[in-house]
């Protein structure tokens, strides 16, 4: 079984700037992964063509099973809204809402027994914040999926961390007690947006690879992370393979 994770740069290629629908489905058939989480997805954006990223994600990756989550609602050269609950009580289904929106997604080969979401809240304004520098800040989400897979049921959850250091290691822990709820094992895909040393501080999660992922053509840091609670079998391979879309590489694990 392959686990993955990427962050996939609204689809955008480093080589042109350029967003090709038939390029990022190759790049994805490519990691041939079970399960994948992605982050920086849009659906109905001028940016990315107007594109549904989700739905081509999972037409790469040969997934019957999956939801994109909306982070941010509107466009891009527009404006951006937050999400409420009535907008997104659970994961949108596979036809979705056709509302333009940003966030991320998560699919899988194998049948799903149920989906969960969780709002992140940004960083808080302190009181008087206009008159002080404060880092921009946005809201993420989670969404995780019980899934049935050939080594038993478990729960598989993508998200997209804070940039801001320090907020991102809160939203981790609780994204880490908020699947305490659900099955065991428990897999964590996402851009973190913290170092692996970080990463496994935080969520108390153990960490299945360890690549650089970011600047892609020669990355330095490693954002993208793969973080499991409970027993797996043992890791027989992972990667973090240049591909020709994005800024960040994926991390694949094969178990």
């Amino acid at each position: 079984m392959r686990l993955a994770t990427w962050n996939i740069l609204h689809g955008r290629s480093l080589d042109d700037g350029l967003v090709d629908e038939v390029r990022l489905r190759a790049a994805i058939a490519g990691l041939d992964a079970d399960v994948l989480g992605v982050q920086e997805v849009d659906r109905g954006q001028s940016r990315s063509g107007g594109l549904d990223l989700a739905a081509s994600v999972a037409a790469g990756a040969g997934a019957r099973h999956w939801r994109f989550l909306a982070a941010l609602r509107g466009t891009v050269d527009g404006q951006w809204r937050v999400p409420v609950d009535a907008d997104d009580t659970s994961a949108e289904p596979a036809y979705g809402s056709e509302e333009p929106a940003y966030g991320i997604a998560l699919m899988s080969r194998h049948p799903v027994r149920s989906w969960h979401t969780l709002r992140l809240a940004p960083l808080p304004s302190p009181p008087m914040s206009g008159r002080l520098p404060w880092p921009h800040d946005e809201p993420r989400v989670a969404l995780a999926a019980v899934v049935e897979t050939p080594l038993g049921v478990m729960t598989v959850a993508s998200t997209h961390l804070s940039v801001v250091r320090g907020w991102s290691a809160v939203q981790l822990r609780m994204v880490s007690r908020w699947l305490r709820s659900l099955p065991e094992p428990q897999v964590v895909l996402g851009d973190l947006n913290m170092s692996a040393r970080a990463a496994g501080v935080a969520s108390g999660l153990r960490l299945l690879a360890r690549h650089p992922t970011h600047p892609s053509p020669a990355p330095r840091v490693q954002l993208d992370h793969v973080l499991v609670r409970g027993v797996l079998p043992p890791v027989q391979a992972s990667a973090a393979p240049r591909l020709s879309v994005s800024d960040h590489r994926p991390i694949v694990v094969q178990l």
